[in-house]
């Protein structure tokens, strides 16, 4: 006589929705089955497929692992009937006919269990990230883009060598965005004080201000050189080649009927990932760069966290404040002796008044004033309001003409785009008016117009923002990477005056060269000339 070997435990019917894998999250025992679920990671890691009960019972954290194994197995099941695990009967171990009876199986991880644990991890991931501003990023950016440089000079593209590079660029910068979202995400939450103790913010506050000067500082160094090498190497379409080089590359093991279309899908993921390099450093078309507006993010950080801990030290002094107000506000509530005093409590402190009005004239406020209404009267037991037919009959009290005709704006269009064209060759002046002949003295720059003084000013902001206590000589570069000026300390204590049809600006003086970075004779980063 043979008897049967046992079966699986009993699946029930599938979560209508095809969430099944998630649902022991929402039951009481969801630490054990997480650790339970981890156990089975951590074993295909090393390669072992099946576990029996008292091996995970094992495994188990001496915290949450259950005084009896029969527990261990009964959790099991349920993870089975979720379409976590899978349950095969275990004969590996009978020895007798009467182990077929007995109820001896053998787990394993199900796709569905597998993918659940995976999207609870990068759930995880992301619920924990803080993110950072990576400086160190910014130079491999630059590092990155000197390469494709050299790759476009080539006569002939190396797709392998130009893929590589285009990959290690697309994952730097990937990370470098990333970082920078969950770093301002996570920032703005410790501003606001969420999920942050007060003595902890008071403990890291000044870290985290130095933090954000030296990341300003590399932004602005570096933003603008960034930019100029992705012009560079968007002129003449030098960029193009390694995107389609690179595209051929990662396409060529498509299969033949579809080769030619995954080479345009490929090559429109590359375009559409460079589009987004360009984007994040260089204004175009009225929007503002990515990095622009980080940076203006990051400053703008600085003086609320100020404010916040200005906030907290007014705070622990005893000040008032609008949460002590309110705190206050509700005592007096509790303690008014009825309703009516807490009437005239809430329309002392918000000014907030009963809404009876649609026409209020001067015959309405005498009558009100010699009937006095009160607030808690109900609007059907109230004096009706007089409404105009007019505007019940159409909404409004205006009577209903021809439609405006509708404006030709080209004349209006012509006169911006002169007012663009115009600002534009200002700008050009300018920019031509700033440009030394070699290093001279800030007091050599003779008198300025208000287009030039104004771009001066916004290249002077640029140096001196990345001035140190100590730094004798700085080096930076304009937003758009149009212009870079060097800037080095005076020691003989002489005064520069540099005069607008504004005003004139004096300060120390020092040695200060700006360079038409866009001029092709301007040798490069790296150059032993420069």
């Amino acid at each position: 006589m043979t008897a049967p070997p046992a079966t699986a435990p009993p699946a029930p019917d599938p979560e209508p929705g095809g969430f099944g894998p998630f649902a022991h999250l929402t039951v009481r025992n969801t630490p054990l089955y997480r650790q339970l679920m981890r156990v089975f990671l951590v074993a295909k890691e090393r390669f072992a497929v099946h576990l029996r009960p008292e091996d995970v019972h094992a495994a188990l954290p001496a915290d949450i692992r259950p005084a009896e194994p029969e527990a261990v197995v009964a959790a099991l099941d349920k993870l089975v009937g979720w379409g976590n695990l899978r349950a095969d009967p275990d004969t590996t171990r009978v020895t007798a006919v009467e182990d077929f009876y007995r109820k001896r199986f053998i787990y394993q991880l199900t796709r569905e269990g597998e993918a659940a644990e995976e999207a609870l991890a990068a759930y995880d991931e992301a619920l924990g990230r803080r993110g950072a501003l990576q400086a160190v990023a910014l130079h491999d950016i630059v590092t990155h883009l000197r390469a494709l440089l050299v790759l476009a000079a080539e006569d002939e593209t190396d797709p392998v060598k130009a893929h590589l590079a285009l990959d290690a660029l697309a994952s730097r910068f990937a990370a470098l965005a990333d970082n920078a979202r969950a770093f301002m995400g996570s920032l703005q939450r410790t501003i606001d004080l969420h999920d942050v103790e007060e003595e902890a913010f008071l403990a890291y506050k000044d870290r985290l201000i130095q933090y954000l000067e030296r990341f300003i500082q590399d932004l602005i160094t570096l933003g603008g050189r960034i930019a100029r090498l992705i012009t560079e190497l968007e002129e003449g379409g030098r960029v193009e080649s390694l995107l389609r080089a690179a595209a051929g590359r990662e396409a060529a093991d498509a299969s033949p009927e579809v080769a030619a279309e995954a080479e345009r899908e490929v090559y429109a993921r590359w375009a559409a990932r460079w589009a987004g390099l360009a984007a994040w450093f260089i204004s175009r078309d009225g929007n503002e760069s990515q990095a622009r507006l980080l940076r203006g993010r990051a400053l703008g950080a600085i003086p609320q966290l100020l404010t916040v801990v200005r906030a907290l030290n007014e705070r622990r002094s005893g000040r008032s404040d609008r949460s002590a107000d309110f705190r206050t506000l509700a005592r007096w509530f509790a303690e008014a002796p009825d309703d009516d005093a807490r009437h005239r409590l809430w329309r002392a402190a918000f000014g907030l008044y009963p809404a009876r009005h649609l026409t209020v004239d001067a015959d309405t406020l005498t009558a009100r004033a010699a009937r006095p209404i009160p607030a808690a009267t109900p609007w059907a037991e109230a004096e009706p309001l007089r409404i105009s037919p007019q505007l019940r009959r159409t909404g409004s009290y205006e009577r209903r003409g021809k439609n405006r005709k509708v404006e030709n704006r080209e004349e209006r269009r012509r006169a911006l785009a002169e007012t663009a064209a115009k600002q534009a060759a200002e700008t050009a002046a300018a920019r031509a008016r700033l440009v030394t002949d070699g290093v001279t003295r800030l007091s050599g720059l003779g008198e300025l117009d208000p287009t030039s003084f104004r771009l001066f000013l916004h290249l002077l902001g640029d140096a001196l923002a990345t001035w140190r206590p100590g730094t004798r000589h700085t080096v930076a570069t304009s937003n758009d990477g149009s212009m870079e000026i060097r800037l080095t300390a005076l020691t003989d204590g002489t005064t520069a005056e540099i005069r607008t049809t504004g005003g004139v600006f004096s300060g120390p003086d020092h040695l200060i060269e700006i360079v038409d970075l866009t001029d092709g004779d301007e040798p490069r980063d790296g150059d032993p000339d420069r």
